[in-house]
């Protein structure tokens, strides 16, 4: 699956796929674009494209597919999706866009709390007649031979 594939998909399609909207698909595409802007890099241009690298992270996150999985899906080689993984993360969390709260924060935070009464409830099932059952007789299984 690349990018090109589910760009023209509608929001909650795009969002089932993916696991976040496409705004903030949007949003992190431009913290990695700027991210690679700054940093001067040698070598090789990507095989993929920002947008699939980002892509091939959220898939990993989201579906717990192996990086060997996630490289034969997108044409690479399993050390560079875990080259490509490890770098997304960090550009996105040296953001400080897509971090996750502290503990003081998580504390300080309003809590609603819903309860479930998940009891057991008796299920009715189909009753055990003799004339609807057939017995085996023992002598017809077989036994261990010496």
């Amino acid at each position: 699956m690349d990018y090109e594939a589910i760009r023209d998909k509608q929001a909650s399609d795009f969002k089932r796929l993916t696991g976040v909207n496409k705004e903030t698909f949007a949003q992190m595409v431009s913290v990695i674009e700027e991210a690679a802007k700054k940093k001067l890099k040698a070598g090789r241009n990507s095989k993929l494209s920002t947008e699939n690298q980002l892509l091939l992270t959220l898939s990993y996150w989201r579906e717990y597919r192996t990086q060997y999985h996630l490289a034969a899906s997108y044409g690479i080689h399993e050390s560079t999706a875990n080259r490509i993984i490890n770098r997304v993360e960090d550009c996105l969390l040296r953001s400080g866009v897509f971090t996750l709260p502290n503990k003081r924060q998580v504390e300080q935070t309003e809590w609603v709390v819903v309860v479930v009464d998940a009891t057991e409830m008796a299920i009715e099932r189909p009753q055990k007649n003799n004339g609807h059952t057939t017995q085996v007789r023992n002598t017809s299984t077989a036994s261990k031979c010496n």
